[in-house]
């Protein structure tokens, strides 16, 4: 690998109205807004949930420090901001393999002392990503943001999972080796039966996807693998979903994410919690929107015995439309929020893990279903 990554920093949005999609964040999402960077030419406001932080950048910004402006016209979720120990060597290394950087090494200071960073351009569409040294820092955030004394809410979300990119046809490969080769990402298995060249594919009752997932936090300097019991920071998986052929499957949420995106990008991202319900419940009561996946899910044989095994009401799960999978006394519970954007692109999912570390196929199944039904209802005159 040419850079090693510490952590997963941030993710940045740029929307056209900051303000109110911070104020969504914080009022129906519970994020709580702990920074600000507002000047005549840029707005970003920093918002965090655990170890969770997003940074809202309104656009147009002509100036907009640790990132860069995306080129698509439309709301977007474009830069995955990483830690690392040394990003004039991480520049020098991937420079000479050909990585393209939109903003070369900078330093900024302030009275906390200075921050190092860079901005690389991605391998997927409009996707960057900020490798930043803060060893030098000690102040709350960033220099240039003010640190805003605010209550913190209660909502047990406590990391990124995951974050899936929607991709064209046939470039998971690409993708995947590009990750590998100059951060030292490693394939994961999404499913225990998912074939190691293909992915997980389902193609079959009007579902067509395959799914790719890859990790990093598996990569140390030396090249060994650590254990997870050593892990000091939580992971955070990519996921890679690209469509089927139309001809096979007709056209679906993942071809209506990269029209609608002007290209691929960032799906959606996972916010790991403790407690799906009591987070579920208190953003729903507080104007969160989830997608509801098909009532067969609830009714299937066995299926109220699976919830009810994992400790479950299914009558409260299907209130909030929260799916639950198990392998070997393993479970995950996931829902769907819809798009926080104007355009049918970005949103988020809750997630909660008791041991599994995949997906889970029938969730996989409901939550493509739940989606497609709203995006079909979209359409309808």
């Amino acid at each position: 690998m040419a850079a090693y990554l510490s952590r997963l920093h941030h993710i940045s949005l740029h929307v056209l109205n900051a303000e109110k999609l911070a104020n969504d964040l914080v009022s129906k999402f519970k994020f709580n807004l702990f920074a600000a960077r507002l000047t005549d030419t840029s707005r970003q406001l920093a918002l965090r949930k655990g170890a969770a932080i997003f940074v809202v950048n309104e656009r147009p910004n002509r100036r907009c420090p640790y990132d860069v402006r995306p080129p698509v016209p439309v709301d977007t979720v474009s830069n995955v901001c990483f830690e690392v120990e040394d990003v004039e060597r991480s520049f020098d290394a991937l420079r000479e393999l050909g990585c393209s950087f939109l903003v070369p090494p900078t330093t900024v200071q302030d009275g906390n002392g200075s921050v190092t960073y860079s901005v690389l351009q991605s391998i997927v569409g409009n996707v960057c990503h900020t490798l930043i040294d803060k060893t030098k820092y000690k102040g709350g955030f960033l220099p240039g943001f003010d640190v805003l004394e605010k209550g913190c809410s209660h909502c047990p979300v406590t990391h990124f999972d995951h974050i899936t990119y929607a991709c064209p046809r046939k470039t998971t490969q690409q993708v995947m080796r590009w990750y590998e080769q100059l951060f030292g990402f490693q394939r994961f298995f999404i499913d225990s039966g998912e074939d190691v060249d293909e992915g997980f594919v389902i193609n079959q009752e009007g579902i067509g996807l395959r799914l790719t997932a890859m990790e990093y936090w598996k990569c140390s300097k030396a090249g060994i693998t650590l254990p997870l019991l050593n892990k000091k920071e939580p992971d955070c998986k990519f996921v890679i979903a690209e469509s089927l052929p139309e001809e096979e499957t007709g056209r679906n949420q993942v071809d209506i994410f990269l029209e609608k995106h002007r290209g691929p990008g960032i799906q959606h991202v996972g916010l790991y919690t403790k407690d799906i319900v009591s987070t579920a419940k208190t953003m729903a009561a507080a104007g969160v929107q989830f997608f509801s996946p098909p009532f067969a899910y609830y009714t299937k044989v066995g299926k109220q015995h699976e919830i009810e095994e994992a400790g479950h009401d299914p009558q409260i799960l299907a209130q909030l439309g929260i799916l639950l999978d198990t392998d070997l006394h393993q479970y995950l519970l996931q829902v769907f929020t819809k798009p926080l954007f104007s355009e049918d692109t970005f949103f988020l999912e809750l997630i909660e893990r008791k041991g599994a570390t995949g997906f889970g196929e029938g969730n996989i199944r409901a939550l493509w279903r739940s989606v497609q039904a709203h995006l079909e209802d979209e359409r309808l005159p």
